[in-house]
This record gives structure tokens, sequence and C-alpha cells, in this order.
């Protein structure tokens, strides 16, 4: 088994981000992380996806949607040439990401969930976070998504609070 990498979104993996997008419905809404929330996926040509590539790596110099403008840093999980999951690491919070989202979002294939990717992903994020000089970062889920918070857990998450159904956890980035 190859290791899991974050790496940036890469044309290259068409025929795997293909199959990504089919296991979560086409639906971008669900693929959290991904940076592609308000998007619908009929088209999977290579030449949407690196268009779409291309728009992340704008977004990613200042996201409009957060309440303010925030650095975003979209990186694909991956093992090998196998893209297994999405990751979003936001450089800072706006009130809005206090509330819901977060520095840090991710989503793993649903045909690969359980084999502790998250968990391996989320470490990485980690050093990273803590690479930009992050003390700790904040992470959010719903109420009932057990695998996410059990996820956080595992790289002692605090639970801050619920509001709403949403779950707040700060973790040290170690820095």
């Amino acid at each position: 088994m190859a290791p899991v990498e974050l790496v940036a979104p890469d044309p290259r993996l068409h025929r795997s981000w293909t199959e990504v997008v089919a296991e979560f419905g086409g639906v971008g809404a669900t693929m959290h992380g991904s940076g592609w929330l308000f998007e619908s996926f009929e088209d999977v040509s290579l030449a949407r996806l690196e268009r779409l590539v291309e728009q992340l790596r704008r977004d990613g110099e200042g996201l409009p949607w957060t309440g303010g403008v925030v650095r975003c840093d979209y990186l694909w999980i991956v093992e090998g040439d196998e893209l297994v999951g999405f990751l979003a690491l936001r450089h800072s919070l706006t009130d809005a990401l206090r509330r819901d989202g977060g520095h840090i979002g991710y989503a793993v294939r649903p045909s690969r969930r359980g084999e502790g990717i998250a968990t391996r992903a989320l470490g990485l994020a980690l050093e990273r976070s803590a690479a930009l000089g992050l003390d700790r970062v904040l992470l959010t889920c719903d109420d009932d998504n057990e695998a996410s918070w059990r996820t956080m857990l595992s790289h002692g998450a605090v639970l801050e609070d619920v509001v709403d159904g949403k779950r707040r956890y700060w973790i040290a980035t170690g820095r």
C-alpha cells in the first residue's frame, strides 16, 4: 500500500477523479474539502477538470464566500496514483468559518472510508498548519458524523461546543 499524501489537484489524475465524482453521486455539495461545494458534475471531461483545477488555484488565493477573504490550500488525498479524497486547509478564519467550516475540511471517497485515510490526511494537514504558523486549528463536523469527530479526537481534538447540530473542535498543531 502506498503512503497517503496531500498533493495539489492535478488533471493527470483525471481517471481516478471521475471515479471519485461518481462515488459521491456527481453532486459537489457532498464532496466536502473538495472546493467544489456548489458544482454539479454532469461534465467530467478532462477539459472540465483542467478548468476546475485552475479555478481552485485562483479561489485558493482568496475565498470570497467565507464572509471575508481567506487563503486556502486545496489538496487531494492520494495513495500512489489513486485519488482517495479531498482536503481544504484555510489559513485563517472569518466569523462564518468559526461557526461552520473551520481551518480544515476533508472528505474520503465512500469506497475507501474506514481505512484510516482521513486520520492520516489530517495528521499531514496539521503538520502543514504548523508550518503556516498556526498554533491550533478549528475543525467542525455535523453532530451525527461520528467518523469525522473520532478522526479529530485521534489527533487530540478538544470539543469547544455543539451549536445548531455542528461540533466545533480545536486541535493543537504542535508548533
